[in-house]
């Protein structure tokens, strides 16, 4: 997901999700712009990220896939300053090579009353 944050303009949130982010608050932050190497380093600096890569039996996801929804929710936010908020969830991430989906998205835009930015 992204906020835009008076003080740091458009912060980008990667995490698994549920109680991995509700409770034990696993989550990483950057502010936009994203290279690909700051994304990858958002997947991976997560607690849960063992469980991306195939845990317990189950096959590795496709982390290229959310790589990409990552940049591009950094793209979304750098490019249209009406954007408030960005929450994708839930995001169905598949077997390494197959993608991923986002389910449901939520977009909230910036009213006149909203801070401005720049």
């Amino acid at each position: 997901g992204a906020t835009r944050d008076a003080t740091f303009g458009p912060v980008i949130m990667f995490g698994l999700g549920g109680i991995f982010v509700e409770v034990l608050k696993d989550v990483s932050f950057r502010v936009a712009p994203l290279t690909e190497e700051d994304a990858e380093s958002m997947i991976r600096e997560i607690k849960s990220y063992r469980i991306l890569e195939g845990y317990r039996g189950m096959p590795p996801r496709d982390i290229d896939a959310i790589k990409q929804i990552i940049l591009k929710t950094a793209d979304i936010m750098l490019k249209l300053d009406k954007v408030q908020d960005i929450d994708l969830n839930p995001v169905m991430l598949y077997e390494k090579g197959k993608g991923a989906i986002v389910v449901d998205a939520r977009v909230i835009l910036r009213t006149s009353t909203s801070p401005e930015h720049h």
